[in-house]
């Protein structure tokens, strides 16, 4: 497994990845699948500070994680927020694993202090990819989000760098 920065060519693979969870799953709130536009647009945002990763095997993209600003406020501003996909053809197989720890390193060298995750409170495999990363639960936001006519839970998690 490779894990490097993600680039504009690396847009399809990371957008299939993860338009299959906008259609098919809870993991993630947006309802839309991301345009190849706005996938374009999302890497170019986080090819700085907030950088964008992906892990490969045999030259194919199989998962990606990016780092976000948690709040727009200035005071909030050494903190980040992960997000981790993994293509489901190559789960339980150390990708998720291997992309957290790299993101992690990342958020420190780039002088972050906190990473906050939000996780769907009953997604165990990323709760539990989170805790074995050093995280840990600071709460559960009830009810905040809706898709598939389900109210859900999102838990909020934490590791201070």
């Amino acid at each position: 497994m490779e894990i490097r920065r993600a680039v504009l060519e690396d847009s399809d693979a990371i957008r299939t990845i993860y338009n299959h969870e906008v259609l098919n799953s809870m993991v993630t709130l947006d309802l839309i699948p991301r345009s190849e536009a706005e996938q374009r647009h999302w890497i170019a945002e986080h090819s700085g500070v907030y950088p964008a990763i992906v892990a490969t095997m045999n030259g194919k993209v199989c998962g990606f994680a990016s780092l976000s600003p948690y709040r727009a406020r200035a005071g909030y501003s050494t903190t980040v927020e992960d997000s981790i996909y993994v293509d489901s053809e190559y789960r339980k197989q150390g990708v998720g694993t291997a992309l957290l720890n790299h993101i992690l390193t990342l958020a420190n060298q780039h002088g972050f202090h906190a990473c906050m995750a939000r996780v769907m409170a009953n997604h165990q495999a990323s709760l539990t990819l989170h805790e074995s990363c050093g995280f840990v639960l600071v709460g559960i936001e009830r009810e905040v989000g809706r898709k598939f006519g389900k109210w859900l839970d999102v838990a909020l998690l934490e590791k201070l760098l």
